[in-house]
C-alpha cells in the first residue's frame, strides 16, 4: 500500500516560501500554499503547490483557511509585519485572528518565520544567541517577539521560532540599496545575514526533526563589519562603493 504524503500548509509563498514549497516538494511532500493574489496562483499552479488565495488582516481572514489548513500537519507561518506609516497593521492582532482556525484543525506543529530584530543592536557590541533575553527596539521586533509569546503558550499545538537574519540571494542584495551613500553609521558593526539557500535547509531540518525545538536563530556564521562586506560586495557587483562614517560609535550584534 501507497504511503500517504505528509501534507504541509506554507501561509506566505513569497520570495522564501516558494522555494521552500519547492524543495520540500522535491523530498516527498504534498504542499498548499497561500498567496493572495491571483496572478500568484498559476505560478503556485505551475510548482505543484495546491494555491489558496488567503488574506489576513486585523478584523478578518479572507479566503478559505479552513481547507487551507485541514489534513495538514504542519503549518508555516511566513508573513512579515507591515509596518509602513501609511499601511501600519496590528500584526499580533493578524495572527490572533488565525490561531483559533489552527485549534480547529488537523495542525498539530507551527513553525513561525520571525527576525533576530527581537535583539537590539548595543554598544558594546553584544553577542547573542537562542537563551539571550529578546530586547526589541524596533515597533516589528516589537509585535514580532509578542506573536512569538502567543503562539508559543499555545498548549494545543507545538510551536518552533526561526529568528532569521536578513535575507539574501537571487534579486536580493542591500548593497544595491547602499550603493554611492555616503555618512553611513556603524562601519564595525557585524553582519547577519543568512542566505536564502541556507534558510530553506534550515526550516527543511526542522520540519523533519521529531525534536522539539522552541527556538532557533538563523544566522549565517560569517560575521565580517559592514564596512568590509559591503565595500567587498560593491566591487564583485561593479557597483560605486558606499563611505561609512568612521567617526561614529558602532552599535550591533553578533547573532550565533
Amino acid at each position: 500500500m501507497k504511503e500517504k504524503r505528509k501534507k504541509i500548509s506554507i501561509l506566505g509563498c513569497g520570495w522564501l516560501g516558494l522555494p521552500l514549497a519547492e524543495q520540500l516538494i522535491q523530498q516527498g511532500f504534498f504542499i498548499k500554499g497561500s498567496t493572495t493574489t491571483k496572478e500568484k496562483e498559476a505560478v503556485l499552479l505551475q510548482n505543484k503547490i495546491q494555491p489558496f488565495i488567503v488574506s489576513l488582516s486585523e478584523k478578518k481572514i479572507v479566503g478559505n483557511i479552513e481547507d487551507f489548513l485541514q489534513n495538514s500537519e504542519i503549518l508555516i507561518i511566513n508573513i512579515p509585519p507591515k509596518l509602513r506609516k501609511e499601511n501600519a497593521e496590528n500584526f499580533v492582532q493578524k495572527i490572533e485572528n488565525l490561531i483559533p482556525f489552527i485549534e480547529q484543525s488537523t495542525i498539530k506543529k507551527v513553525l513561525f518565520v520571525s527576525s533576530i530584530s527581537v535583539y537590539a543592536d548595543e554598544f558594546p557590541i553584544v553577542e547573542i544567541n537562542e537563551n539571550s533575553i529578546p530586547n526589541p527596539t524596533t515597533e516589528s521586533g516589537k509585535q514580532l517577539l509578542e506573536t512569538e509569546k502567543l503562539l508559543l503558550s499555545n498548549p494545543n499545538f507545538q510551536t518552533t521560532i526561526i529568528r532569521l537574519g536578513g535575507l539574501i540571494g537571487k534579486n536580493r542584495h542591500p548593497v544595491y540599496y547602499l550603493a554611492g551613500k555616503t555618512n553611513l553609521p556603524n562601519p564595525e558593526a557585524p553582519i547577519n545575514f543568512i542566505s536564502q539557500e541556507n534558510a530553506i535547509s534550515l526550516l527543511v531540518k526542522l520540519i523533519k526533526t521529531s525534536k522539539e525545538i522552541k527556538i532557533v536563530n538563523g544566522v549565517d556564521q560569517n560575521h565580517r563589519t559592514r564596512q568590509e562586506f559591503y565595500t567587498s560586495e560593491a566591487k564583485r557587483l561593479n557597483l560605486i562603493v558606499p563611505q561609512f562614517n568612521k567617526n561614529t560609535i558602532s552599535k550591533g550584534k553578533k547573532v550565533r
